[in-house]
């Protein structure tokens, strides 16, 4: 984003955890973006901050199956790392999903890092000056198991976007599940806000 001249403007695009990325962008540059998307991820603002949305988002998170927590400062500490586990992406993450991206999944997939809500919360601080100078469009996926519905919603409520769109019978991983219905919503939402 530094590196973009300052007469052009992108659209950004954010997935799962994509979101904090353009939320930081959003806040960082709002002058050189003309649009934020936001496709079933998490979705801080102004009015929502991170340890709030992590807390809602823990508070709502189901029984994970083979994924794992690493606690690298010890048992009693929080955990520092997470990763996916095949059979939980195979249920709740790729579950519509063509077979081949799953396994292309699963031999790049890398442990997350966590950061505690503090740390984010110092690097997440969203005005509605900045932040909400941007436009920025949620995209629902309604059956996306990773993040549920109603959490979506819960967001979307929380941290009222310009607009709104819904894929219908994809799953956390539109791109993949849903391809023609995302890319159909993102030249629309290009043409719209570009």
């Amino acid at each position: 984003m530094v590196a973009l001249p300052s007469h052009e403007r992108v659209i950004l695009v954010g997935h799962s955890l994509g979101g904090l990325a353009i939320s930081y962008a959003m806040e960082r540059f709002p002058e050189k973006i003309s649009a934020a998307v936001f496709v079933t991820t998490l979705m801080p603002g102004p009015t929502l901050n991170i340890s709030n949305l992590n807390q809602e988002s823990f508070r709502r998170r189901e029984f994970i199956l083979d994924s794992r927590y690493t606690y690298d400062d010890g048992p009693s500490n929080p955990p520092t790392t997470f990763i996916l586990g095949p059979l939980y992406s195979a249920t709740n993450v790729f579950q519509f999903s063509p077979i081949e991206d799953l396994a292309l999944a699963m031999l790049l997939l890398r442990l997350l890092r966590l950061y505690s809500d503090e740390d984010m919360s110092k690097v997440l601080m969203l005005s509605g000056k900045r932040y909400g100078s941007v436009d920025w469009v949620f995209v629902i996926c309604d059956e996306d198991k990773l993040v549920k519905k109603d959490f979506q919603r819960w967001m979307v409520e929380k941290n009222l976007p310009n607009e709104v769109v819904e894929i219908t019978g994809s799953d956390h991983m539109a791109m993949m599940s849903k391809p023609v219905e995302l890319s159909v919503h993102l030249r629309c939402i290009a043409d719209k806000y570009y």
